[in-house]
């Protein structure tokens, strides 16, 4: 079970993205649905009102009298997914992170992954933080048992202090003893408002590596690129950010070379590989 939620936990909108895409991906079909009238305060995610589809206008056109409409709600939906060369298939829970009552919501999410025999739940999760968006995607985790940590292959996060929905469902989960684990991306804090393709894309690499799902990324890697190159225009326009940006390349570096370097153990090197041949496919082998 792979799940994300916008809101808090969301920043530059990188772990609904990266959810968002890989349910497109494969293809998801949704087969459940939250009820929001328990979970959320609609004075604060507010439900929106639009033309059902047959009935929306085209560009520049006026509604007609008798178009009808919809209420959307803020809400959680559950998708499945068949996952090729995967050993498991995939329930995707996605939507808008619930106002109130985040026990009961999250223990509604443990039930039904027990019912469904799900093995391990994975949350995503993005956050801002004093990155450079010249450096590769700073990503941290956590897990709930020993196995699960070395397959995030990750730095541990120390994190202490507020926390989302995301907290919470992992909290949840490892007190009804069903695996977790935690992913997280960090996000450049000034362009904060910014979606990140560059942060979802990571999260959805290492997500690959964790679940052994294996998903074309070509889309993602194209828009990352994009909002890179379209970022550095706007910080070279600025010599003060320009500066800032180029104060954080500096720490960044001297942090890395200040921090031994962990070298891959020959399990995650293997598992690293069989990716990459899912990856490729049968068309992509020889004999």
């Amino acid at each position: 079970m792979v799940c994300a939620f916008q809101g808090w936990n969301d920043a530059g909108d990188a772990a609904s993205s990266a959810v968002s895409f890989l349910a497109s991906s494969l293809g998801a079909r949704r087969f459940a649905q939250i009820d929001s009238e328990e979970f959320y305060d609609f004075q604060a995610n507010r439900p929106c009102i639009r033309f059902s589809d047959e009935d929306r206008p085209e560009s520049g056109e006026a509604a007609s009298e008798s178009s009808s409409r919809e209420i959307v709600w803020p809400t959680v939906e559950i998708s499945e997914a068949h996952a090729p060369r995967a050993h498991r298939d995939l329930v995707i829970v996605q939507g808008v992170e619930p106002s109130m009552r985040w026990r009961a919501f999250s223990a509604h999410i443990v039930d039904l992954a027990e019912a469904l025999g799900v093995q391990v739940v994975v949350t995503l999760g993005s956050l801002l933080g004093d990155v450079p968006h010249t450096h590769p995607v700073a990503m941290t985790g956590h897990a709930s048992d020993p196995a699960l940590t070395e397959r995030l292959a990750l730095t541990p996060s120390t994190y202490e202090g507020p926390t989302g929905i995301v907290g919470v469902l992992h909290s949840v989960c490892m007190r009804a003893g069903l695996p977790s684990a935690s992913l997280w991306a960090a996000v450049p804090h000034y362009v904060a408002a910014a979606a990140n393709p560059k942060a979802a894309l990571a999260l959805v690499r290492k997500l690959e590596g964790l679940i052994g799902v294996s998903v074309d990324v070509s889309e993602l890697e194209t828009a990352a690129a994009d909002y890179e190159r379209q970022v550095g225009l706007a910080v070279q326009s600025d010599p003060d950010i320009q500066a800032f940006v180029e104060r954080l390349e500096q720490a960044a570096e001297s942090e890395a070379q200040s921090s031994p370097q962990d070298v891959p153990s020959g399990d995650i090197l293997a598992r690293e590989f069989q990716r990459f041949l899912r990856q490729r496919g049968p068309e992509g082998s020889s004999n």
